[in-house]
């Protein structure tokens, strides 16, 4: 949209404004100078006469901007939010480091546990390694006991096979006997 009529001559004095100061001094070195003319500059637009119905430029309306009133406790509903946010912010942190503080603690009972499983599994490799070395120093006896075993298996057919031929004999000779 396009201004017309007098806010098209204080936009235009406000558009010059800033010209006119810089050509007219030096240029800015500090902020104060700089201060000044934005308050020149919003006095402008302060003074600057509104009629509604005077149109210099022949017939086209402007709009005035709806500015609805600031609610008189805005600072205090604005403070209170903070404070609440504050307060939602603090106990979601709160949480989260009491979900760290449970998974550290987690943690170092896990490492602790496997710690235990590690001792465990070093004794049971220590008294493996013993039992190895016990049936390593008796495997000698074992073979013995074996080929003791072996020897007895031979002689027990052999006393089988005296035995049936005993009463082999002993049947021969009972039938020699009644004859």
């Amino acid at each position: 949209m396009a201004a017309t009529g007098d806010e098209a001559a204080a936009m235009d004095s406000i558009s010059r404004e800033p010209a006119a100061h810089s050509t007219a001094s030096s240029p800015p070195t500090s902020s104060s100078v700089q201060a000044e003319r934005s308050d020149e500059v919003a006095e402008n637009l302060v003074t600057a006469p509104k009629k509604p119905g005077t149109n210099s430029d022949g017939g086209v309306e402007t709009a005035e901007e709806a500015v609805e009133p600031a609610e008189p406790d805005i600072n205090e509903l604005g403070t209170d939010m903070f404070e609440k946010m504050a307060i939602f912010l603090q106990g979601e942190l709160t949480g989260t480091c009491e979900d760290y503080r449970l998974l550290e603690n987690m943690n170092k009972l896990t490492s602790l546990k496997y710690m235990e499983m590690k001792d465990i599994s070093i004794n049971i490799s220590r008294n493996l390694q013993d039992l190895n070395n016990k049936y390593a120093s008796l495997q000698p006896y074992l073979d013995q006991i074996n080929k003791i075993e072996e020897q007895v298996s031979a002689l027990e057919q052999a006393a089988y096979k005296l035995d049936a031929y005993s009463k082999k004999l002993e049947a021969r000779f009972k039938k020699l006997e009644k004859r």
